[in-house]
């Protein structure tokens, strides 16, 4: 099947799921497109079980689908896009402490906690992995996914300054923790038979770190300048949202080509443009239409990512050990997450900053994984513990995002309600 053919039936599906779950049980779109695509995946396992063919088929047209490479060489820079073009930087800045070490400090803590305690679970159940790639996978299990729990803490009214953490958060931690991941890759990759440059040292990992991370925030800076300077000398709706297409299409192209992240990036730009460029270079009509615009692309790419979430399933060789250690998986990872944030709010408290009411608790349990997770673990080179660790990685997303996004906003309505 051709790529647009294969782009149809992905666009079709999303349309029929979305328009089922409006009509029926009016889920948050992005749990309710998972489910009926996960409902979708499993009936077709079952039809190929009693001798209609229909899994196979479509085997064959997911084959042909880099969900890795789509995700993280595509989808990601324009979701984290259009996600910071409408962070208020105030806000932002006004609670830029707890973001910035949960984004950072938080990471790699949860990176630490998830690996070793994932290690010992494998070894104790005598599937044992070197513990590098134990780290591998708590790192790329860390990052959160705000896309369905925002929904649901606006429906429950939480407060502005809980919503602001945990996009802020999101936002920045899904490219420190590409970061995290590429760098223990490649250490990993080596000492499990060669598959990376081989002699990869600290020194190498901290230089990588810097050309990531600082290079990707600078060079976000620099794309956001740019089309600053050219927005604010035209006044065409339609040239100015064609400049911000380009900017995260380009970018996103050059930043690899120059070894800096991406996300981080499209991250910087947004904010840039979302808050400077809004305020200054553009008027009331390419305010509107940038938004119009910039909402849809979000709505639409998350609406397909989730159905290649569900459908995954369908090409993944999972066995039954590595669902069990998956679901072993899934309280390690929620500890993880606790202790990261319990650590740092309850820290900068100590320190007299107000924080609201069950605030450990909601982005305890609103720490949603996502596609990034799964992305990064179809990411990794072959080896003996690939496979292991893209099995337990997507079902502890697909808990993540099913149990723990149906179950918040019961949480969340605990909180204060929000003012005004």
């Amino acid at each position: 099947m051709s790529f647009f053919g294969i782009f149809a039936v992905l666009v079709t599906l999303a349309a029929v799921f979305g328009f089922v779950n409006e009509r029926t049980v009016q889920l948050p779109t992005a749990i309710g497109v998972t489910l009926a695509s996960l409902v979708l995946s499993l009936g077709l396992i079952v039809l190929d079980l009693v001798g209609l063919p229909f899994e196979a088929w479509a085997e064959r047209v997911l084959g042909q689908v880099s969900f890795g490479e789509l995700v993280m060489q595509g989808m990601l820079s324009f979701l984290l896009f259009a996600g910071s073009l409408h962070v208020d930087l105030n806000q932002l800045a006004r609670h830029r402490w707890p973001i910035l070490f949960l984004a950072t400090f938080g990471v790699v803590v949860s990176t630490l906690l998830v690996g070793g305690a994932v290690w010992w679970l494998l070894g104790l159940l005598g599937m044992a992995i070197p513990f590098l790639w134990a780290l591998v996978f708590g790192a790329l299990i860390s990052p959160t996914d705000p896309i369905a729990v925002l929904g649901i803490l606006r429906r429950a009214k939480t407060p502005k300054s809980v919503e602001t953490l945990i996009t802020g958060e999101s936002l920045f931690n899904d490219g420190v923790g590409v970061v995290v991941f590429t760098a223990i890759v490649a250490l990993a990759a080596p000492a499990a038979g060669g598959h990376g440059a081989g002699g990869v040292g600290a020194a190498e990992v901290g230089m990588l770190f810097l050309e990531e991370a600082v290079g990707g925030v600078a060079f976000g800076l620099v794309l956001g300048l740019a089309a600053y300077w050219m927005l604010k000398r035209i006044d065409n709706y339609s040239v100015e949202v064609l400049i911000t297409l380009a900017l995260v299409a380009g970018g996103s192209v050059v930043a690899g080509a120059i070894h800096t992240s991406g996300p981080l990036a499209m991250v910087v730009a947004g904010l840039f443009i979302g808050n400077r460029g809004r305020r200054f270079a553009m008027s009331d009509q390419t305010r509107r239409n940038l938004d119009t615009f910039w909402e849809l692309v979000d709505e639409i790419l998350n609406a397909l990512l989730f159905v290649l979430i569900g459908l995954e399933v369908l090409v993944l060789d999972l066995s039954w050990r590595e669902v069990l250690v998956g679901l072993g998986a899934i309280p390690v990872v929620l500890a993880a997450r606790l202790v990261s944030v319990g650590s740092t709010i309850g820290t900068l408290r100590m320190v007299r900053r107000p924080f609201e009411r069950y605030t450990i608790r909601v982005m305890t349990w609103g720490g949603l994984r996502g596609g990034i997770s799964i992305a990064l673990a179809l990411s990794l080179p072959q080896s003996p513990e690939r496979g292991l660790i893209v099995g337990i990685t997507y079902v502890v997303v697909v808990f993540s995002i099913l149990v723990q996004g149906l179950t918040v906003e019961p949480l969340a309505r605990r909180m204060p309600a929000r003012q005004g």
